[in-house]
């Protein structure tokens, strides 16, 4: 299950490296984005990216032991609701990259949930009729529909 967010609020957490007993982990950073995607169903494997933020979370060096990077990102705007169509598809992820320079990155994603609410529009529960004679009388009926 994904966490769920709205457009506005901070997203916040901790990002937790813990190499195995005994090894150490040499990299060239640590940095976590937050990424706003789109991918069509006609070029699959390609995101777009309407939204990026991105946060460095340590300089280059070693972890001997388990580490915690806290980060957050503060009244992000997520202007579109999470999607996931036949066509297209629109998410929101967390990307954490530990840069190396031999091996390879580390790259891990966390999805979340996009959902915006705004409030309903006033309901009208009145019912207009109008009768009349052409250019000579005209009267206009309002009820109130209840029950």
């Amino acid at each position: 299950m994904n966490p769920l967010f709205q457009s506005q609020e901070t997203i916040a957490g901790k990002v937790l490296i813990e190499p195995y007993q005994g090894k150490k982990v040499e990299h060239n950073g640590v940095k976590v984005e937050l990424l706003g995607q789109i991918e069509m169903y006609f070029d699959r494997g390609n995101f777009y990216d309407f939204t990026s933020l991105v946060r460095e979370l340590d300089v280059p060096g070693e972890i001997y032991e388990k580490k915690a990077y806290p980060f957050e990102f503060s009244t992000v705007e997520m202007p579109h609701e999470t999607y996931n169509g036949v066509n297209v598809r629109l998410r929101y992820v967390l990307k954490v990259t530990v840069t190396r320079g031999y091996g390879g990155s580390i790259v891990e994603y966390q999805d979340f949930v996009v959902r915006n609410y705004s409030p309903l529009p006033p309901i009208n529960n009145s019912i207009k009729m109008e009768v009349g004679i052409e250019d000579c009388l005209h009267i206009e009926f309002e009820y109130n529909k209840s029950k």
